[in-house]
């Protein structure tokens, strides 16, 4: 059973808007505090100084204060912060002229009239001066004009991407593996369009419309139109593979989730799920869709091979001719390598968005 309650030591210090109290309780529990009548009313179970018991005070202010003491509890103690009513410096914290034994100043936060004059005087300088800063900055007059481009870009992407999944879904569903032979008749149009509208995003970067890295973006996008109209725009032998489905397939996945992504971003939205699918998703998706493209290059340079398309005749008296289907095996180089560089940069933003964040103390 506890015993009588007892009086913790308290420390306090003053600014000109605001009174500091620190009460000297470790492992406070169920804090009760209250602010009637101009009167502070705390108590509390904690360990302080008669070990661990029920602690309890009155402090009668000074002058008036704000009703709503803010309070802060750590391991070690438990700190109030009250709100005065005027802002002007208080000759003393107490109604009563006789200072209470278990009230001592704060000399860790103490201040006198003058340096708390000074404090004031220097955050008001620094807001002025904040003010003045953001005065110089010119205002955008297209701001919202550029705001509703990406919305409308992005929207018009998702739209796109989504007819492309559900299409192939569908005949997947209706057609089975039969629906992998056709995918380049049914899917290419929507896929160039996507495609070609893509490269508004490297325009995008470059302006500063979007602070995106412009390096992962060219080599995405470069990427993608590579296989798409140069490997199987190109050739009618490999537009009936079944490797043109997963290619498609896996490029449409990951943008379901990048496009509505960057949207709501664009109107301030952050809705958590669609975020956590942003930064997670690509981790299984880039290495899939990395290994289709892979698969679908490879199986283009015997043709190329073959026919000899794009492949370049020097001049005599060299009299060489550089295969296409060799820069088609150099390519699968930099096709990896590209992987490498959108894996750091995506870990990066995965880590920025979805990284361990600091816990805040209440």
């Amino acid at each position: 059973m506890a015993g009588p309650s007892l009086r913790p030591h308290v420390h306090w210090a003053q600014r000109h808007r605001e009174l500091y109290l620190r009460v000297e309780l470790s492992d406070v529990q169920n804090p009760d505090i209250s602010i009637a009548d101009n009167v502070l009313r705390f108590r509390a179970q904690g360990h302080g100084a008669k070990g661990d018991n029920i602690y309890e005070f009155e402090i009668e202010f000074l002058e008036p204060v704000e009703p709503k003491p803010v309070c802060r509890v750590t391991q070690r103690q438990l700190n109030i912060t009250v709100q005065k009513k005027e802002s002007n410096w208080w000759e003393r914290l107490t109604k009563q002229e006789k200072r209470p034994l278990f009230l001592a100043p704060d000399f860790d936060r103490w201040l006198d009239e003058s340096d708390a004059e000074m404090e004031l005087k220097e955050k008001e300088e620094e807001k002025i001066n904040k003010m003045k800063i953001e005065s110089r900055v010119p205002k955008d007059p297209f701001r919202h004009l550029k705001k509703g481009y990406l919305v409308m870009y992005n929207l018009v992407q998702f739209l796109g991407f989504s007819w492309i999944f559900v299409n192939m879904t569908v005949r997947l569903f209706i057609l089975g593996k039969d629906s992998f032979y056709d995918t380049f008749h049914t899917i290419a149009d929507m896929m160039y369009f996507c495609q070609t509208l893509a490269l508004m995003e490297i325009m995008n970067s470059l302006i500063g419309l979007v602070r995106s890295p412009l390096l992962p973006a060219v080599m995405q996008i470069f990427g993608r139109n590579f296989i798409l109209f140069v490997v199987l725009g190109s050739l009618e032998e490999m537009q009936s593979k079944p490797v043109v489905f997963f290619v498609f397939y896996f490029w449409s996945i990951i943008e379901l989730f990048r496009y509505p992504y960057y949207m709501l971003s664009c109107i301030g939205m952050d809705w958590k799920p669609l975020t956590w699918l942003r930064y997670t998703a690509w981790i299984p998706l880039y290495p899939l869709g990395g290994l289709a493209e892979a698969v679908c290059i490879i199986q283009s340079i015997p043709i190329f091979s073959e026919t000899g398309k794009f492949s370049l005749g020097l001049p005599n008296p060299l009299n060489v001719t550089i295969q296409f289907s060799f820069l088609l095996q150099v390519y699968l180089i930099v096709l990896f390598l590209g992987i490498f560089v959108n894996f750091r940069h995506l870990y990066k933003q995965r880590k920025q968005h979805l990284g361990p964040k600091k816990r805040k103390m209440k």
